[in-house]
């Protein structure tokens, strides 16, 4: 398998759990704020400014949106670093997820999207508040007697 269709696999909603049209927004949001974190992070370890010119070094082995579908799937199937690297073809170290950014985005609420739950406190406060019931919880309708 290749880059290409590791991607293609990854970002089905089977395994990262969005729509494409929902992960394509979730890119076009959370890029930028993850390259300013990345770029931050490489200037405080060179104590400075850059000494050469962009795109000259090393490069990531997967870049954000890569980065994003294996935190996905990770979270979404419990796939392990070490099966997730043999998907994209890279060492499970290079596999370094970014939960902190979708987390601290949070996630909309069903038909209140200004409402951001960005905990577990926060997803059982508003299941309480708006009377949601866990699918196992509910009462089945046992039919006639």
């Amino acid at each position: 398998m290749n880059l290409g269709q590791a991607r293609a696999a990854m970002s089905h909603s089977a395994f990262c759990g969005l729509s494409r049209e929902h992960l394509g927004e979730l890119v076009t949001e959370l890029a930028p704020q993850w390259e300013a974190r990345f770029e931050s992070e490489r200037r405080q370890r060179r104590r400075g400014d850059r000494r050469r010119q962009a795109g000259a070094g090393p490069k990531c082995e997967l870049v954000f949106t890569d980065r994003l579908l294996v935190t996905l799937a990770h979270l979404r199937t419990g796939l392990t670093h070490e099966a997730l690297g043999v998907i994209f073809q890279v060492g499970s170290s290079t596999i370094g997820e970014i939960r902190p950014l979708p987390a601290e985005r949070g996630f909309a609420a069903p038909q209140r999207p200004c409402l951001r739950l960005r905990t577990l406190a926060d997803v059982f406060a508003y299941a309480e508040a708006e009377n949601v019931t866990p699918a196992h919880r509910r009462r089945r309708n046992p039919g006639p007697a």
